[in-house]
């Protein structure tokens, strides 16, 4: 986004930033004796540790009932803190995601559209935001926007990164860059390094509040567990869906993002390195604990997207279905989740950065697209937004169109790129897996035009763009 377009984009907003903060004092009043932007006038403002993995689906977790893998550390954030079940990514493809997470804003509006487009270094985000507002800041993991251009970070004290395959990193002997140096870790596994870290970095002695943006590789592609987890798992049914382990699944429609061998393989050590993110989340804790800062202490897990491994004869992301889409969003923090368990609001990516801001009493810029989390942590059986935008945008070699699509509470409609994939339409109520398209049926004539016409109010109130290219 140039200068100019973020001028009129604000300028834009103004009407919205109005109603916002009319919208404000309405919850403020709902809230008592609390102001909306000031959770905690008077008290010590609480840290911040955003934990971010690569590829880690809604459902690879055992709070979340998967037959297989076990999750003790994550799923104490989630049964201590709020899970919000119904979490998406308006564009599910890393970069894209990140930026949004960052920004609060959709990708046609920050930039970041493929794997391949540059950050702009005027991009604005949280963390710049945070550090304003006193905080002392790291970010430590993963950029990849793209990787091998290194961002202008303002408002970060600390930026420990890497560089290798193109910001993906390996898991085993990956250089990281320290105050802008490529340094050798060999003998090092990626994400109990990036652990050390961060470990160092919330145990500094200080004033000030902190707040950790710590970013994995896992559980990215490579899938390679540490030493002790190889053989986790083993012989045990992973409870693949029945269209997996074909060639169609394999190949994933071409050689581009296939999977490079059997689906069980794969899923096996995607699980395997999931464990091993939840067995360093729990030094965190631990940490956290011995310091007398857990309560005292924000602490957010996501996914960048998620990731399929078979369903719709399909491997890798970026399509808009359920399981590229939705990912796990847990927030733990006691002073402000009094009652904890499930959430079932529809939240996105882009709602991250203003609930941070929300929560330490920090102004929402108004070019921030997404909206607080707040009032749903406080207060679980309000009403979340009805439905959101999500977006694709192509890149060659990639063989997938340009995509909108529109998810209400009851359906799905996805609307691909002119000329290319017939359109589809799901009954999310009858059919959760998303494997009947009814666009065709009597049912689907019926959805389609109110679907439609929700689909364009969407891009039109997010100023919706098209980009032929990243």
């Amino acid at each position: 986004m140039t200068g100019q377009e973020k001028d009129l984009f604000t300028k834009e907003l103004s009407r919205r930033k109005v109603l916002k903060i009319a919208g404000t004092a309405a919850l403020a009043g709902m809230m008592g004796p609390l102001a909306a932007r000031r959770l905690w006038a008077g008290e010590k403002k609480p840290n911040i540790i955003f934990i971010l993995t690569d590829d880690h689906r809604y459902d690879a977790f055992s709070c979340m009932g998967h037959p297989v893998v076990k999750t003790p550390n994550l799923d104490r954030i989630a049964n201590e803190g709020a899970p919000f079940r119904n979490t998406f990514v308006t564009t599910s493809l890393c970069s894209p995601s990140r930026a949004s997470f960052l920004t609060g804003q959709y990708a046609h509006t920050h930039g970041v559209v493929t794997n391949h487009t540059m950050w702009n270094d005027r991009n604005v985000t949280f963390m710049e935001l945070i550090k304003k507002a006193g905080y002392d800041t790291a970010f430590i993991g993963k950029w990849h926007m793209p990787g091998d251009r290194l961002p202008q970070l303002r408002g970060v004290d600390e930026f420990i990164t890497f560089t290798k395959e193109g910001g993906q990193g390996v898991y085993y002997d990956c250089p990281l860059i320290i105050k802008g140096v490529e340094t050798p870790r060999p003998g090092k596994y990626i994400t109990n390094d990036l652990t050390d870290f961060a470990l160092r970095f919330i145990e500094k002695k200080r004033k000030n509040p902190f707040c950790l943006y710590l970013s994995h590789k896992a559980a990215h592609f490579g899938f390679r567990p540490p030493e002790h987890l190889k053989t986790l798992y083993a012989g045990q049914d992973l409870h693949l869906p029945p269209e997996s382990d074909t060639w169609v699944t394999l190949t994933n429609n071409n050689i581009f993002v296939g999977a490079p061998m059997p689906m069980n393989m794969l899923y096996r050590n995607y699980l395997r390195v999931v464990a091993s993110v939840d067995e360093q989340v729990g030094r965190l804790l631990e940490s956290l604990e011995r310091t007398g800062e857990l309560d005292n202490t924000v602490i957010v897990y996501a996914g960048d997207n998620g990731h399929l491994f078979g369903e719709h004869g399909l491997y890798d992301k970026r399509n808009a279905y359920e399981e590229s889409m939705r990912i796990p969003f847990f927030i733990r923090y006691p002073k402000l989740v009094r009652q904890t368990g499930r959430r079932d609001q529809m939240v996105l990516n882009i709602d991250l950065a203003p609930t941070l801001l929300d929560i330490i009493g920090a102004e929402i810029p108004a070019f921030m697209q997404g909206r607080s989390m707040v009032p749903f942590l406080r207060n679980p059986s309000l009403e979340g937004r009805d439905a959101f935008l999500y977006e694709h945008f192509p890149v060659f070699p990639i063989p997938i169109p340009g995509i909108t699509a529109v998810r209400t509470k009851d359906f799905k409609y996805i609307h691909y790129q002119k000329g290319t994939w017939r359109d589809q339409l799901f009954d999310l109520r009858k059919d959760p897996r998303e494997l009947l398209n009814i666009i065709g049926t009597k049912a689907g004539k019926e959805a389609l035009p109110g679907l439609q016409k929700r689909l364009e109010q969407l891009k039109e109130e997010t100023r919706y763009r098209f980009f032929t290219h990243g």
